[in-house]
């Protein structure tokens, strides 16, 4: 970005490579009270123009509230887990609901349901070099895109991942949200390992994007724990 930010904004980079690089940017609005309401919330998510911005309601519950340029999903992986270590919170509350974090060296985790991520389609490709191969593709151009259309013929948030060690879990991975915002790419995305996790019943190790790193594994009760690194731009 080349303006300058509003006052009291964090900008954090989440699911960092071990060499600090890479992650999903993430705006932080550490207090929420300036933007009232879901229109002057939405107007800064889309000024900012990250793939997520959260503004802070209430720091000692945890409540945040979870923006994108150009909606407002009830869940977000990268946004929790970003929250959660810029604030050092035990619990965050979005609208989807309790999400408990905790911290392991230089990795945060946040423990989440999958039916709280938005609906997408997991696209299984034979090789890592086949998913680094794909082209991103302008909002409303399909034919750019070398990806197939899906059985269900969804052409809108696409999650192209394929493995590159599956022995070991290791997976790589690439997102195309689809929603016509701006951001064609995301670079790192916790909702959509989250479901990838769900599906395939294992702990992964995926690198998404140019080089992000998201860890994840199954907890009890049908939950999953998604892991990063956090780093503060």
């Amino acid at each position: 970005m080349t303006q300058e930010r509003p006052h009291g904004i964090d900008v954090l980079r989440v699911f960092c490579a071990a060499d600090g690089r890479h992650g999903n940017a993430l705006g932080v609005v550490r207090d929420g009270r300036p933007y009232p309401d879901e229109k002057s919330r939405q107007a800064l998510a889309a000024e900012l123009g990250f793939s997520e911005t959260v503004f802070v309601d209430d720091p000692e519950r945890g409540a945040v509230d979870i923006y994108t340029p150009g909606l407002r999903p009830p869940f977000a992986g990268h946004s929790l887990v970003g929250v959660a270590w810029l604030l050092d919170l035990e619990v965050v509350n979005p609208s989807a609901g309790e999400v408990w974090a905790r911290y392991d060296g230089e990795f945060t985790w946040v423990t989440a349901r999958p039916e709280w991520a938005p609906p997408l389609t997991l696209r299984q490709y034979g090789s890592a070099a086949e998913v680094e191969a794909l082209d991103v593709t302008a909002p409303g151009e399909r034919s750019e895109m070398r990806v197939p259309p899906t059985p269900e013929g969804l052409w809108g948030r696409r999650y192209a991942w394929g493995w590159e060690e599956e022995a070991a879990g290791r997976i790589r991975a690439r997102a195309f949200p689809g929603r016509g915002d701006g951001i064609d790419e995301d670079e790192a995305t916790g909702a959509a390992a989250l479901l990838l996790t769900a599906r395939l019943g294992r702990a992964l190790n995926i690198t998404q994007g140019r080089g992000s790193q998201i860890l994840t594994a199954p907890g009890p009760d049908g939950t999953i724990e998604i892991g990063g690194r956090v780093r503060l731009v």
